[in-house]
């Protein structure tokens, strides 16, 4: 029987999501489909690109974090 992957197959298997036997599978796939090696690629470039984003909240979102930590009195029931 031939296994037919998806583009989520492939994501999956990009993010090690996939067992022993799925991803010599996939790689086969990879190997015998250039549209499919071709999407592979491209994932590996985003989850790279994705990787290198660095995020931090805003100033106000700390403040109001803060703000709310120095006013938090816990309840003595719970």
């Amino acid at each position: 029987m031939i296994k037919t992957f998806t583009q989520d197959d492939v994501i999956r298997y990009v993010y090690e999501e996939t067992s022993e036997e799925e991803s010599l599978l996939i790689e086969d796939a990879l190997m015998s489909e250039p549209d499919l090696m071709a999407f592979f690629l491209d994932t590996l470039e985003l989850r790279s690109l994705m990787n290198r984003i660095e995020r931090q909240p805003r100033r106000q979102t700390l403040q109001n974090v803060f703000d709310y930590s120095r006013s938090y009195t816990p309840n003595p029931l719970a």
